[in-house]
């Protein structure tokens, strides 16, 4: 089967799960839209007309466009061996500029502040150390070091490895929480149980290590599943919706007007290190950013507009 095939070549390649179920709904939509015709049949006039249809008619944002030309374009390259001719005509969304909501060290207080237990400790990571949302949650207990109080983030965006700070308030909360959690797994491996998902072919060449402490998610669910693969009963990492309510609920509980959500905190870090006069090289590297000019994005939402301009209303002149 087609989407199989699809499927085996974004594993040889070791993309993530959630890049191979967003690739093969972009590819079987892309069928379906074209009445099933099999793609061998078509070229880069169906895929210039489907592609201007999400744009036109879906009204699709352009990261939303990209991803779906990225799948198809996967698809011909690496499943079907043909090479897609230049998309002339291809009617392309439109990508808006858009600053970042960023809080104020006080709302993003007021927020942390109405969070509990491990949303709290989260949520804080995610503004402390400013960690992505994936990130926090897929943290294992051997990337997180208390006494050089640093945090190695595995995997993150662009398939990139980083270390950033951990806070040293946290320091005692983390301490008793992986507490909580080693007596927890410690009851799992009494029960036959303890085994977590391994990245890419550990597992074969490490069998025991899925047991291992090291390897335990920080931020373990509260309740098993069963691995369609192996058939072992496990823990997953707690999972991101989670932290996603409790965080509106948060916010919502602050009085906040902002839009703010997870992200947020990550803005608000970058910012915050900005007003108090860090590197943008540095700042850059803490929060895993490929293009510098990514994250001069937030020079232009500091409190004084990145350029240090004072109001005529308030007497002019320079700050």
């Amino acid at each position: 089967m087609l989407l199989d095939q699809v499927r085996a070549s974004i594993r040889a390649r070791h993309y993530s799960r959630r890049t191979e179920k967003a690739y093969v709904g972009w590819i079987r939509r892309f069928i379906l839209f074209h009445g099933k015709r099999h793609p061998k049949e078509m070229g880069g006039s169906e895929v210039t007309e489907y592609l201007s249809h999400l744009a036109t008619e879906r009204q699709v944002s352009a990261s939303t466009q990209n991803q779906a030309l990225s799948a198809i374009l996967f698809l011909y390259k690496h499943v079907l061996g043909i090479d897609l001719p230049w998309l002339d005509g291809l009617v392309r969304a439109k990508r808006p500029t858009r600053l970042p909501v960023v809080l104020t060290i006080r709302e993003v207080h007021g927020v942390l502040d109405r969070l509990d237990g491990v949303h709290w400790i989260m949520g804080s990571l995610l503004y402390g150390a400013g960690l992505r949302l994936l990130e926090c949650c897929r943290l294992r207990i051997k990337d997180v070091d208390l006494e050089r109080l640093e945090l190695v983030v595995r995997d993150g965006k662009g398939a990139k490895d980083r270390i950033t700070m951990l806070p040293a308030k946290l320091g005692t909360s983390l301490a008793r929480h992986m507490d909580v959690v080693g007596a927890q797994h410690k009851g799992d491996l009494a029960s036959g149980r303890g085994s977590v998902a391994m990245p890419f072919a550990l597992a074969r060449k490490y069998p025991r290590a899925a047991r291992e402490w090291g390897w335990q998610w920080l931020f373990p669910a509260t309740r098993f599943y069963r691995d369609a693969e192996s058939g072992e009963v496990r823990r997953h990492h707690l999972h991101e919706s989670v932290l996603q309510r409790a965080v509106k609920r948060a916010v919502g509980e602050a009085g906040l007007a902002k839009p703010a959500s997870c992200h947020t905190l990550r803005h608000s870090f970058a910012t915050h290190l900005l007003e108090m006069g860090y590197d943008i090289r540095t700042i850059q590297e803490l929060l895993g950013h490929r293009d510098v000019r990514t994250t001069m994005i937030y020079t232009h939402v500091l409190n004084r507009g990145g350029r240090g301009v004072r109001s005529p209303l308030d007497g002019g002149g320079p700050l």
